[in-house]
């Protein structure tokens, strides 16, 4: 259980560390997730490969697949420029209301009553967003497109649970992954007239950085991910998980000394989305607890009565 927990840790900090190595590449955002997912899948399918575990799958559910790949690529895209055009800081603080946006999402496609618990918990991060915001307006358009970016990564989980089952995770993020490449090396000629870069290669240590935010923020983070699912209580890990853009902030503070040009209402802001995002998560472990507690005293019932 604690080498679990350790990993796990080392898991979200490294999710966290993303932000950082997207700042420090010279690349823009279009190119730098180009090439992340150029390496990432490149070694993934190398890796699969050699290890005998690339498993074939039908033409459509490999559409159905890639194409949410190519709007987490769209997310990733969107996260790096909030980066670029705001910063470190506030790109996570966007970030960190993916669970309650998911909240007002998942509803409309699962068809489902609105809960008045989760919108008033929205209305937390609602009004933590608007303090930042007002706050810090010259950081505006990357306020903008972090929103945006929480919109597609909570679009993608939604659509992960919707359409994609049948298959073991590593294939999903094999075809998931490879499908946002093909998509995004798809988009790339307008996003490059739109939005003309001074240079397409990676300079100097971009590759390093790449490499490192490939290996270790996207391989190595998946694979330390899928070993901890079984050992760890959903409380434990929902918990921990709420670390990410904590850890990233900290991280940012530290490298870019980001607090220097961030006012005293961020950390207000930011507070306030925290306690609604973790409120959440109580709330969400407690009914699962309540019922598991109902489906095990039905199981004692039925065995005492044979």
């Amino acid at each position: 259980m604690k080498s679990a927990l350790i990993r796990l840790h080392i898991t979200v900090f490294l999710w966290g560390f993303t932000g950082v190595l997207g700042r420090v590449i010279s690349l823009n955002e279009g190119l730098l997730v180009w090439w992340r997912l150029f390496i990432t899948v490149i070694s993934l399918w190398l890796f699969y490969g050699i290890a005998g575990k690339i498993k074939r799958i039908p033409p459509r559910d490999f559409f159905k697949i890639a194409s949410i790949g190519t709007i987490l690529a769209l997310h990733w895209l969107c996260f790096y420029g909030s980066i670029k055009y705001s910063n470190v800081s506030i790109a996570l603080t966007c970030l960190s209301t993916s669970g309650l946006m998911s909240a007002i999402l998942e509803p409309i496609f699962f068809k489902k009553k609105f809960d008045l618990t989760e919108l008033v918990l929205g209305l937390f991060a609602l009004v933590g967003i608007a303090l930042i915001y007002l706050t810090n307006l010259t950081f505006s358009i990357g306020i903008y497109i972090g929103l945006m970016a929480t919109l597609l990564t909570v679009l993608v989980s939604v659509l992960n649970k919707k359409l994609v089952t049948g298959y073991e995770q590593s294939s999903i993020t094999l075809y998931q992954l490879t499908g946002g490449f093909l998509g995004l090396s798809i988009l790339m000629p307008l996003y490059n007239h739109l939005f003309p870069a001074p240079h397409f290669l990676p300079q100097h240590w971009d590759w390093l950085w790449l490499i490192i935010l490939s290996w270790f923020c996207t391989i190595l983070t998946f694979v330390l991910y899928i070993g901890v699912l079984k050992k760890i209580t959903a409380f434990t890990l929902n918990l921990t998980l709420t670390l990410e853009p904590v850890y990233g902030i900290i991280l940012a503070f530290v490298v870019y000394h980001e607090n220097k040009s961030l006012s005293h209402y961020f950390y207000y802001g930011f507070a306030l989305i925290l306690l609604a995002v973790v409120l959440q998560m109580l709330r969400i472990v407690r009914d699962a607890k309540r019922i598991s507690n109902k489906e095990q005293g039905v199981s004692n019932e039925e065995y005492n009565v044979q």
